[in-house]
C-alpha cells in the first residue's frame, strides 16, 4: 500500500494536540508548500486529563466537599445544616455536559482542517518513522511525536471484568450513586475517589496491600492521611483482593487474602496507570515502568541514542503522570521539532526543577521535592546538615477560625544555605499553599530571607507557610 506522508504525525490528542498550531502549519516544509500533519487517536478526543482525569475528577471533588462540609464540618462550628441528598445524575451531567462538547468540538476542529488529517484508529510502528493503522493504512512522518498517554492498570483476578467493576475512566459516568462501594488501591487516584464517594454519602471501604495510604509520600503525610481517611471511610490495610463473584441483583462479592468476603454494589480498581507503550509495538528504549526513554530534549532513545525526528511527551514517557509536566514537555518539543538539525546549541532542555504534585482527596495534600528519608540520605551523602519544621494550621489565626487540629505544613531545608529541599502539606487548600514554596525552590530563594523579605497577609491561611519557614533552624546569614 502506498504510504501517506506527513511533515508531522502526533500520536495522542491530549497535550500532543497543542503542537499543531496555525503558525506551525503555515510555515513552509522546505518543499515549497505549507506543512501537513496527522493526529492519531482511537479514543475520546482530548486525552485523559480532559475526559477521564484531572478535570472531571476535580469537578466531582468540589460538590463532594460541599456535601461533606454541610453534613460533617459545619455543625461543630455552630452552623446547623441539613443535607437533603445528593442528586448524582445532575452532578454527573453538569460535569460531562461541559466536558463532552469540548472534546467533540476539538475533534471536529481537527477533522475539518484541510491541513490536518485526523485518524481515529490504533497504530503500530513498523519503522522509526513509519506506522501502520488497524485498517492497514501506512503512514510516514518527517517527524513523529508520541503522546499516547497512559491507561488504568487492571487487577488480574477472576471477576475483574464483571459489569459492577470499574476503573477511574468509567466510574464517573455511572447512572446511580452506589450505596456500598469498594475501592481497591492506596495511591492518589484511589484516595481521591474514596473521598468523593464518601463525601456524597456512599459507604466506602478501601482495601490496600500496604500498611498505610500514599506510601510514596513523606512518612508524616502518609501517617496523617491514613488516620484521617480511617475516620471518614472504612480502611482495610494489608489486604489483597483474590477474586470477585456475581452476587445478588446488581451486586458482587469480593474475597480477599485474609478471609474477607463482602458484598458491594460497585468496585473501583484504582491501583495506578501504565504508559501505553506496548500497543505501539515500538522498538525503543523503555524504563522498568514501561515508559519510553527520552533525553533532556524529549528525543526518543534507542540503544541509548536519540532517534532522529522522534519525540515523546507526557504519561507515555514520564512516571509523574501529571498534566502540568506534559504541558511543559509539549513546549519543549514544540521548540525542538522546529530545529531538524538538532543542534544542542538551539534545542531547549527539559530543565524545570523538582515537580510538585497534589492529591485532591480529603484532606487535600500537596508535595514538592524530597521527603524526610530522602533528605536524610542526601545530607549523609553530601556531608551537610538539614533542618525540618512542622507547622500546624491550628497554631495560626485562620486555623483557629476553622478549628483545625489535624492539618500541617512541613518544610525541609539545608541548614547552612537556606535552600529548600522539600515541602509537604496536608490540609485545606494545600495545593494553593504550596505554590510560594514551589517558587522558592524554582528560583533558588534563600529561605532565610524568604519569610521576612515580603509581606504575608494577616490573618490569611498562607501564614501557615510563613511560620513553617520561620520555624526552621538555619545558620545565620554572613
Amino acid at each position: 500500500m502506498t504510504a501517506e506522508r506527513f511533515d508531522l504525525i502526533v500520536i495522542g490528542s491530549g497535550s500532543g494536540n497543542t503542537l499543531i498550531t496555525r503558525k506551525w502549519l503555515s510555515q513552509e516544509s522546505g518543499q515549497g508548500r505549507s506543512r501537513t500533519a496527522a493526529i492519531i487517536d482511537a479514543g475520546t478526543f482530548g486525552g485523559t486529563c480532559l475526559n477521564a482525569g484531572c478535570i472531571p475528577t476535580k469537578m466531582f471533588v468540589y460538590p463532594a466537599g460541599l456535601a461533606r462540609s454541610a453534613a460533617v464540618e459545619a455543625p461543630p462550628l455552630g452552623v446547623d445544616t441539613e443535607l437533603n441528598g445528593v442528586r448524582w445524575q445532575q452532578i454527573r451531567d453538569r460535569i460531562f455536559g461541559r466536558i463532552d462538547p469540548i472534546s467533540s468540538s476539538g475533534r471536529n476542529y481537527r477533522a475539518e482542517d484541510p491541513a490536518v488529517t485526523l485518524i481515529e484508529e490504533t497504530v503500530r510502528f513498523t519503522g522509526p518513522r513509519t506506522l501502520v493503522t488497524s485498517s492497514g493504512r501506512v503512514l510516514e512522518g518527517g517527524q513523529i511525536v508520541i503522546a499516547a498517554g497512559s491507561h488504568p492498570v487492571l487487577l488480574d483476578i477472576p471477576g475483574a471484568d464483571l459489569p459492577q467493576v470499574h476503573t477511574s475512566e468509567t466510574v464517573m459516568r455511572i447512572d446511580a450513586l452506589p450505596q456500598r462501594m469498594l475501592v481497591i488501591g492506596g495511591g492518589a487516584i484511589a484516595a481521591e475517589f474514596a473521598a468523593i464517594f464518601s463525601g456524597f454519602g456512599s459507604e466506602v471501604t478501601q482495601l490496600i496491600r500496604s500498611p498505610q495510604l500514599l506510601e510514596s509520600a513523606d512518612p508524616l503525610i502518609s501517617q496523617k492521611f491514613t488516620a484521617a481517611a480511617a475516620k471518614q471511610w472504612r480502611l482495610l490495610p494489608e489486604t489483597s483482593a483474590d477474586r470477585i463473584e456475581a452476587a445478588g441483583p446488581g451486586t458482587v462479592r469480593v474475597f480477599a487474602n485474609n478471609g474477607f468476603a463482602e458484598e458491594f454494589d460497585l468496585v473501583l480498581i484504582a491501583i495506578g496507570r501504565k504508559a501505553s507503550t506496548a500497543a505501539l509495538g515500538a522498538d525503543f528504549d523503555t524504563r522498568p515502568s514501561g515508559a519510553l526513554m527520552v533525553n533532556q530534549y524529549q528525543q526518543v532513545l534507542k540503544d541509548g541514542k536519540p532517534v532522529p525526528g522522534v519525540w515523546a511527551l507526557g504519561d507515555i514517557t514520564n512516571d509523574y503522570q501529571l498534566k502540568h509536566v506534559a504541558n511543559h514537555e509539549a513546549r519543549v518539543v514544540a521548540h525542538n521539532m522546529t530545529h531538524p538539525e538538532q543542534l544542542e546549541a538551539v534545542l531547549h532542555s527539559r530543565s524545570l526543577p523538582p515537580v510538585p504534585a497534589a492529591v485532591f482527596t480529603h484532606p487535600q495534600i500537596a508535595m514538592l521535592g524530597m521527603t524526610s528519608p530522602e533528605a536524610e540520605t542526601y545530607a549523609a551523602e553530601n556531608g551537610i546538615e538539614i533542618t525540618e519544621y512542622v507547622q500546624s494550621y491550628g497554631d495560626t489565626a485562620y486555623g483557629w477560625a476553622m478549628e483545625d487540629t489535624e492539618s500541617v505544613a512541613k518544610v525541609i531545608a539545608e541548614k547552612a544555605t537556606g535552600r529548600l529541599l522539600g515541602a509537604h502539606i496536608i490540609g485545606p487548600e494545600a495545593s494553593i499553599l504550596i505554590q510560594p514554596l514551589i517558587q522558592a525552590m524554582s528560583f533558588s530563594t534563600d529561605l532565610r530571607v524568604f519569610a521576612r523579605g515580603q509581606y504575608w497577609i494577616h490573618p490569611a491561611l498562607t501564614e501557615v507557610v510563613e511560620n513553617a519557614v520561620l520555624g526552621l533552624d538555619f545558620d545565620p546569614l554572613d
